[in-house]
């Protein structure tokens, strides 16, 4: 074989996935069409976002580079939903979409054992079976072989983008589709779908009236993603900005609805619900008086703006007209027009939770060719994918992570599970123990899974070590202090009185920088260290209760299913339930109890038959 593994695009997903391969010590190369184009931000110019952010951190956790990336490149933070419970809340930053891109491109260039190549990938080299992948063919015609192929080919697969009526072969404005590849699956028996998704127009920042809009400011401190450091020095800032559509905006709209190609029958894929196109917005809430539109810079050294919450795919003169109705937008100028574009996909289902192919053994898939939105949802699947085929490579057991230690547990089960018939997008309601995922302890959950697929350096490790251990020190310090007549403040009142330190925390009204004014020694630990504790105090009990629920969870995902299990010959089961088993082949009990259709009944007979409910 030439290499070890392949990896087939560079976006968020081909680059964790290609740089974990390399770092596990395979021979690796990662194929794309434009060198140029490596990392980029294809959509809104930012990282992070409610569970999105999570998963950035989990990422980071598991050995990723997604949060390195977005640390070197913020120009504003934010932690979303401060108000409300640490369940919800996550960390947010806009990037400098230019410098994000350059960063991505060196990671790839400066990791060692690994190829950087331009071509299109047009076929895959199936063995005489075409039971395993074994390389792939470009539109050049060069052959490369190996042991493993993961795609992770974005919008890029056979894309088509929509302005109206004109149309073009491309995965994004300006740049060709990959054409080919998505037949050849297709001809090869894949399950494959088409998809929609869409961006706004990018305007100039010299010509908007930033008099007229609401400022959006960051954080006053920048935390980082990574758990490598406890925070960032020297970002620059920029300010976001609020304006908002009105009823002219959308009588514009209306009246040109025909020349959508959404509503005219030109786009077939189905477009993502949570993310909907201004032309959706006003067709789907005619009663909606006006929309909150973001505009958010794409960088320090650009004039580009880009405009969060008005994507759209009419004509370029229709955009114009419409945008020019916006407070300070009057006389914009239009750099690029906003566009839809439709793209192949495969159907998750067709997936085990390694994000291997159940068809074709050594072929993984990641990103939005398996029907995801979002750079972390993608960037997650790419690293996992990664690390399972390093590990199926090594001979090694893979790593699956569950519904309850890691969101992408959640994103991987729901869509190879139950699927997905639109671009999926990860919230923190679609985890049912989200207290525990935590983005905060994203590292506590996860680090040392990544450390035994051998992400992780021995420095990693000792600093990992000596974090969990001070987290204990502090603890410990908190129990063994108790509050004195002289440690009453305005806060700390007498009911506290006797009371250790530890238990004071557990009042809503006292946090640990209260604390800090009269234990001095908490001083010496870093504010996102004590914050740690902190919650895991505040929220012991209410984790207590989730474990237990996790518990029972837990009992159902440990009774496994053989990959080779015969879902045909077992007596007793209905007949949707087994065609819907023999369909998805899930790998736990727990996770045949997810697919939508299987009775409850049904996985009574599974744990009879597999010897936990009884004898056979």
């Amino acid at each position: 074989m030439d290499y070890d593994a392949i990896v087939i695009g560079a976006g968020h997903a081909g680059i964790e996935a290609s740089l974990a391969l390399s770092r596990m010590g395979f021979k690796t190369m990662v194929i794309t069409q434009n060198l140029d184009q490596i990392g980029k931000l294809s959509c809104n110019p930012a990282v992070g976002g409610l569970a999105k952010g999570n998963m950035v951190r989990e990422i980071d956790a598991l050995g990723g580079q997604m949060a390195k990336l977005i640390d070197a490149s913020m120009i504003q933070f934010r932690i979303l939903n401060q108000s409300r419970g640490p369940a919800v809340q996550a960390p947010r930053a806009q990037a400098d979409r230019f410098l994000y891109q350059t960063l991505a491109k060196k990671s790839l260039e400066s990791q060692k054992g690994l190829a950087i190549f331009q071509d299109t990938v047009t076929e895959l080299i199936l063995s005489e079976d075409k039971k395993s992948c074994q390389g792939v063919k470009t539109e050049r015609g060069n052959i490369i072989t190996a042991r493993t192929v993961i795609i992770s080919a974005g919008t890029f697969m056979d894309g088509k983008i929509f302005i109206g009526k004109y149309t073009a072969q491309e995965g994004r404005l300006g740049e060709l589709a990959a054409i080919g590849l998505g037949d050849f699956l297709r001809k090869h028996g894949f399950a494959m779908g088409r998809m929609k998704t869409g961006t706004p127009a990018r305007i100039r920042r010299s010509t908007i009236d930033f008099s007229k809009m609401e400022e959006q400011g960051g954080d006053n401190t920048m935390y980082p993603f990574s758990f490598d450091y406890d925070e960032i020095k020297d970002r620059p800032y920029a300010p976001c900005f609020i304006t908002y559509t009105n009823e002219k905006t959308h009588k514009i709209i209306d009246k040109n609805m025909h020349l959508s190609p959404l509503y005219g029958g030109d786009i077939v894929g189905k477009g993502p619900r949570y993310c909907p196109s201004i032309e959706d917005k006003v067709t789907r809430f005619p009663d909606r008086e006006r929309h909150q539109i973001f505009i958010e810079p794409e960088g320090l050294n650009t004039e580009e703006m880009y405009m969060n919450g008005i994507s759209s795919s009419l004509p370029e003169k229709v955009q114009e007209e419409f945008i020019r109705t916006l407070p300070g937008l009057e006389n914009v100028e239009i750099m690029r027009p906003g566009y839809a574009v439709e793209y192949d996909y495969i159907d998750p289902t067709t997936l085990y939770p390694t994000m291997e192919s159940k068809h074709v053994s050594g072929l993984y898939f990641a990103g939005q060719t398996n029907g995801t939105s979002g750079y972390e949802e993608a960037g997650v699947q790419g690293l996992m994918a990664g690390i399972n085929a390093g590990l199926k490579m090594n001979g090694e057991e893979p790593l699956i992570l569950n519904r309850s230690e890691a969101y992408a547990g959640v994103l991987i089960d729901d869509i190879v599970t139950l699927g997905t018939d639109e671009p999926y997008r990860m919230f923190t309601s679609r985890a049912e123990y989200r207290l525990n995922l935590r983005h905060d302890a994203a590292d506590i959950r996860l680090f040392e899974k990544g450390e035994k697929a051998g992400l992780r350096s021995k420095e990693d490790v000792e600093k990992f070590r000596e974090k969990v251990k001070n987290i204990d020190a502090i603890k410990d310090l908190l129990r063994e202090s108790r509050i004195k007549k002289e440690l009453l403040t305005d806060v700390i009142k007498e009911n506290a009185l006797g009371k250790t330190l530890y238990d004071v925390v557990k009042d809503p009204a006292i946090t640990i920088t209260e604390l800090k004014k009269v234990v001095p020694s908490l001083n010496n630990y870093s504010t996102p260290l004590l914050n740690h504790v902190e919650l895991d105090i505040k929220y012991e009990g209410y984790i207590v209760k989730q474990n237990q629920q996790v518990n029972k969870f837990m009992k159902m995902e440990s009774v496994k299913i053989p990959v080779d299990f015969d879902f045909s010959s077992i007596e007793g089961l209905s007949n949707e339930s087994r065609e819907k088993l023999i369909k998805i082949k899930p790998l736990s009990v727990g996770q045949a109890s997810r697919i939508s259709g299987v009775r409850t009944s049904d996985i009574a007979v599974l744990l009879l038959v597999l010897g936990k409910g009884g004898k056979k």
